[in-house]
């Protein structure tokens, strides 16, 4: 259902904290004409914690309007209070998403049982496809093969981006689920070998900065030119590190208002980007063929 190159959107905020639609215009029209396979609205890097419900739904129902069925807009709809998740997965649903990205309830530590139960009860909220999202780095909680594969059986339930760069992982998720269930890697570093090795796309930080390299080495990778998507990758790989020189997306968000896209404003507990890793971040984004200057890619 979902392949490619799907984008983690920054979320455009003016110098007062409030959201930026004409920036989000701007985002969605450079990924539309980049190649971007998908957007994601409201994730992790959209500021996603910082995003109160009814800000989520002016925002999807804004980037579905934008992008006009030109590509896939799906909504975080994520929460450790499986309540709000209930609620939110309806708010993107009613918003037009194409899907809802739910991920691993954090902080709360649920069991495996705990987990399947979760999902369960937001899938049954919304009749959309949703997205089971797995990140322990950030929710200290780990959602297993074998809860996925049973979570799969769910009709409504199409798939999972997986954020554990282990390639035992994904031999083990494709080993146990469906063929037509969707595996997306949710780590750029990890994404090419992901995709080669049978995943279906990436859910990316790096293709904020530079969308058609990322585009690119996806449609390598899913071909199986394996020579190509690492000639890609090598360019890509020293962006993917630098946009985590500091917490997601402190270093993405000031990286996309170096092109012009949108303004730096994070909202807090997050703040800009510090100086001592802005030289990193603005040669990462050379060596991925990046031109500031030009406001894109060259």
């Amino acid at each position: 259902m979902f392949r490619g190159s799907i984008v983690a959107l920054v979320t455009p905020m003016q110098a007062d904290r409030e959201l930026d639609f004409a920036a989000l215009e701007r985002l969605l029209e450079f990924h539309v004409a980049a190649g971007t396979d998908g957007i994601v609205i409201a994730g992790t890097t959209g500021e996603s914690p910082t995003i109160d419900a009814g800000e989520l739904e002016e925002l999807v129902a804004a980037a579905v309007q934008l992008a006009a069925g030109r590509l896939p807009i799906i909504g975080g709809s994520g929460s450790n209070d499986t309540r709000e998740a209930e609620d939110l997965t309806r708010r993107v649903a009613r918003a037009g998403a194409a899907a809802a990205l739910v991920v691993t309830p954090y902080y709360n530590k649920p069991s495996q049982s705990g987990l399947e139960a979760h999902y369960a009860t937001v899938a049954a909220a919304a009749d959309i496809p949703v997205l089971l999202y797995n990140v322990p780095g950030r929710t200290a909680c780990d959602l297993l093969p074998e809860t996925v594969a049973r979570l799969a059986g769910i009709e409504n339930i199409c798939g999972l981006k997986e954020a554990v760069p282990d390639p035992a992982r994904l031999r083990r998720l494709r080993e146990l689920c469906p063929p037509d269930f969707c595996l997306l890697s949710g780590d750029d570093l990890s994404a090419r070998d992901f995709m080669l090795g049978g995943g279906q796309g990436v859910v990316s930080v790096s293709a904020n900065v530079a969308p058609g390299p990322m585009a690119a080495l996806s449609r390598a990778a899913l071909a199986g030119h394996a020579d190509e998507a690492v000639a890609i990758d090598d360019t890509l790989r020293g962006l993917h590190a630098a946009l985590f020189l500091e917490g997601n997306p402190i270093p993405v968000k000031w990286a996309v208002a170096q092109m012009g896209l949108i303004g730096p404003t994070l909202r807090l507990p997050l703040t800009e980007l510090a100086l001592e890793h802005r030289p990193a971040v603005l040669a990462a984004m050379a060596g991925a063929g990046v031109d500031v200057a030009a406001g894109g890619p060259r």
